[in-house]
This record gives C-alpha cells, structure tokens and sequence, in this order.
C-alpha cells in the first residue's frame, strides 16, 4: 500500500518559503522541508516550481500547492519587468544606476538596503490595490 502525501504545505499559511535566485542564465530555487534542504535549478519559473514540488514529494512525501516567494533582486526584476527600476530608486532614494545594478547582480544590496526596496514595492502594491478605474456605460471601439 503506497503512503498518502502529508498535506501539511497545502495552505499559504503553511506554505513553506522558496528563495529562488538567478546565476549564469538559470533560476535556482531552495526550500527546507522537515529540515531537509532541497535544492533545484531550471531556465524558467514555471519549470522550476514544478521541479520542486515534484522533489519535495518523492523525497518529504509532502505534497505542496503553494510557495511563499522571496526573490533576489536580479530574479525578481525579470518576473516583475512591467515595475520601474528607476521609480523604485527614486521611492528609496537610491540612484538609478545603483538600483540597476543591484536588479542586474552587480551590485548587492546590504540587508537594511533590502528592506527598504521591499518596503518601496509593498507601497505600490498598496497603491495599486486602490486604484478605481471609470466603467463607462457604453462601449467604445
């Protein structure tokens, strides 16, 4: 009789924490489960998460539907391409061009740096989660 998967990673509570990171052109992704690191690498996000949570079952015999996602800047810059490097500087007060070396792998930021950017990027989030657009009552080509 086969074991049945420990559904314990279902809920984004419980969801356990992916760091993914780029280096030379691939994503590489790590999580701990039960205090086993698990380590994978694939060109894109998708692939990578699939990777991973086929890993985590055969190895942990858990089953995961949902990551919590923490991105290095170089990764999260590439999957968030439609947000500006140079707004977020300037929410920061970080110059342009550090910023952009910071989302290239360059440069890396120091931990309180971190915090900052991150907090600029949760502000906008917030921002756009107020946004009301007009409906109008009519369509128009």
């Amino acid at each position: 009789m086969k074991k049945q998967p420990n559904r314990e990673a279902n809920n984004r509570r419980g969801s356990p924490q992916l760091i993914i990171e780029k280096s030379d052109g691939e994503l590489w992704g790590r999580v701990t489960i039960k205090n086993t690191l698990i380590v994978e690498n694939a060109t894109t996000f998708e692939s990578l998460l699939k990777k991973l949570k086929n890993l985590i079952l055969e190895f942990e015999e858990v089953e995961v539907n949902d990551f919590v996602i923490v991105y290095d800047l170089t990764t999260f810059f590439e999957n968030h391409s439609y947000l500006s490097i140079t707004d977020i500087a300037k929410r920061t007060n970080i110059n342009p061009g550090l910023m952009r070396q910071y989302a290239s792998g360059v440069k890396f930021p120091s931990v309180d740096r971190v915090k900052l950017i991150e907090e600029s990027i949760r502000q906008i989030g917030k921002e756009l989660t107020r946004i009301k657009l007009h409906k109008p009552k009519r369509e128009f080509a």
